[in-house]
C-alpha cells in the first residue's frame, strides 16, 4: 500500500460530509476521497420530510453540488459509484475491477429503508424516500396528483403525513400497531399526535392491520389491507422505518449486530476501518438521529487526525417534525424498569418516565409542552458518559 494512500469515506450524507468538515479544521493536507452511489449533493436528510410544507424541490433542498463540496473539503468526490467489496487485509476497496488503497476507511453508508412485504402487480411503483434523488423522483411522480397512501405511521410516516397534508394532498395511512408513533411515545402522547393529524389535517388512519397488496387500477392504485379493506390512491409511499446498511461491511468480515459494531472511537473490528452515522452501532447504541451523528463526526475527526478520542453521548432528545402537534421525545432505555407520569390538556402532553429510584430516564412532550424540553433534558443522565 502506498505511503500516501488516502482516507476514504464511503458516503456523502450528513455523516460523511460533516466528518470531512471537522477533519479539515484540523488537517488540511491528508488526502481525502469520497465515494458515493448518488450524485454527491450536500443536503440535510431531515429536511426531506418538510419539503412539501416549505414548497421545496430537490434542487431547493440541495446546499451544494459534489464539485463544490470537493473544493470546500479539498477532496476527491466520486459520484454514482458503487463500492462492491472491501479487502481489509490489503486495505483496498473494490469498484468493480478497480482497486483503491486506503490508509483509513470510514463507512458512512447510512441506513436503508425497510421494504414492505407486498404482493400485486404494482409493487415496483411503491416509493420510499431515503435520499435527495428519491425525493426528487417522488415529488415529480405526484405532481398534479391528489391522494397519497402511506404505509407506516411511525416517525417517518407521521412526518410525511403532516408534510404531504400541508402540501395539499389527501393522505391515508396504515399501521400494524394500535396508534401512531407507538414504539416511540407513551399512549397518551401518541393519541394526541394522532388526534391532531386526524382533526386538523384530515389524515385517515387504519390501525392493527397492514398493506397486503398494491395493484395498478386505471390511472391510480388499489391497496388491499390484510383486514380485507381496499383503498384507492394516486401514489403509494412506504415509510415503515430504516435498518442499518451493513452489506458492505459484511464483505470486509467486520463484526455486525444490529449495525456495524464499533467502539467508543468508532473503530470497527478492523483497526483501520471506522463506522459513522446511521450504520454504526457505537458501544451498543444504534441511534438514527442527527445529534449523535454530529457528535461522532467531531470526535472521529480528532481520532483520524492523530488524537484518539472516545465519543460521549449526553441526553439527546429527538424532535419529531409533526408541526400540527410538535413532539420532543427522549426515549427511556429499553432495559430500565419504571413508570410513566402523564399530564394532558388536549393535544399538549407531558409524560415523564422515572425508574424505580425516581430518577428521570425519559420524557415525551407534545403540543405546548415541548417548551419544557431544555429543563427536562438537564435532569437526564448521559446515554454514554
Amino acid at each position: 500500500m502506498p505511503d500516501q494512500a488516502p482516507i476514504i469515506i464511503i458516503g456523502t450524507g450528513l455523516a460523511g460530509y460533516n466528518l470531512g468538515k471537522e477533519f479539515r479544521k484540523i488537517d488540511r493536507e491528508t488526502p481525502l476521497v469520497y465515494i458515493t452511489a448518488d450524485d454527491g449533493r450536500s443536503y440535510s436528510k431531515p429536511m426531506l420530510s418538510t419539503g412539501f410544507t416549505k414548497e421545496k424541490s430537490a434542487d431547493d433542498l440541495a446546499m451544494a453540488d459534489a464539485d463544490t463540496m470537493a473544493q470546500q473539503l479539498k477532496a476527491s468526490v466520486r459520484t454514482m459509484t458503487q463500492v462492491t467489496a472491501i479487502d481489509a487485509v490489503k486495505q483496498e476497496i473494490a469498484i468493480g475491477n478497480e482497486n483503491i488503497a486506503y490508509s483509513k476507511l470510514v463507512l458512512a453508508v447510512g441506513a436503508k429503508c425497510i421494504e414492505a412485504s407486498l404482493q400485486g402487480n404494482a409493487v415496483e411503483d411503491v416509493y420510499s424516500i431515503n435520499d435527495l434523488m428519491e425525493y426528487a423522483r417522488f415529488r415529480q411522480a405526484i405532481e398534479e396528483k391528489k391522494k397519497i397512501f402511506i404505509i407506516g405511521a411511525g416517525l417517518i410516516g407521521c412526518e410525511y403525513a403532516n408534510d404531504l397534508s400541508n402540501g395539499g394532498y389527501d393522505v391515508e395511512s396504515v399501521e400494524p400497531l394500535s396508534t401512531v408513533l407507538a414504539t416511540l411515545l407513551p399512549e397518551a402522547a401518541s393519541h394526541a399526535v394522532q388526534s391532531a393529524l386526524e382533526t386538523e389535517k384530515n389524515v385517515k388512519f387504519h390501525f392493527n392491520t397492514v398493506a397486503k397488496a398494491v395493484n395498478k387500477r386505471d390511472d391510480g392504485y388499489e391497496i388491499t389491507l390484510a383486514d380485507g379493506q381496499k383503498k384507492q390512491a394516486d401514489a403509494v409511499l412506504s415509510a415503515i422505518g430504516v435498518r442499518a446498511n451493513t452489506a458492505l461491511a459484511e464483505t470486509a468480515g467486520l463484526t455486525l449486530n444490529r449495525g456495524i459494531v464499533a467502539n467508543r472511537q468508532l473503530q470497527t473490528s478492523d483497526p483501520n476501518i471506522y463506522a459513522l452515522g446511521d450504520c454504526a452501532e457505537v458501544d451498543g447504541q444504534l441511534l438514527y438521529y442527527v445529534m449523535p451523528l454530529m457528535t461522532c463526526a467531531r470526535t472521529l475527526a480528532k481520532t483520524l487526525s492523530g488524537t484518539p478520542t472516545p465519543v460521549a453521548y449526553g441526553p439527546m432528545p429527538v424532535a419529531v417534525k409533526v408541526p400540527v402537534c410538535p413532539v420532543q421525545v427522549s426515549p427511556a432505555p429499553r432495559d430500565v424498569e419504571g413508570n410513566w407520569e402523564i399530564e394532558q390538556d388536549g393535544h399538549s402532553v407531558k409524560a415523564l418516565f422515572r425508574d424505580k429510584s425516581g430518577q428521570l430516564r425519559g420524557f415525551a412532550l407534545t403540543g405546548e409542552r415541548v417548551s419544557e424540553k431544555m429543563a427536562l433534558q438537564k435532569e437526564l443522565p448521559p446515554i454514554l458518559a
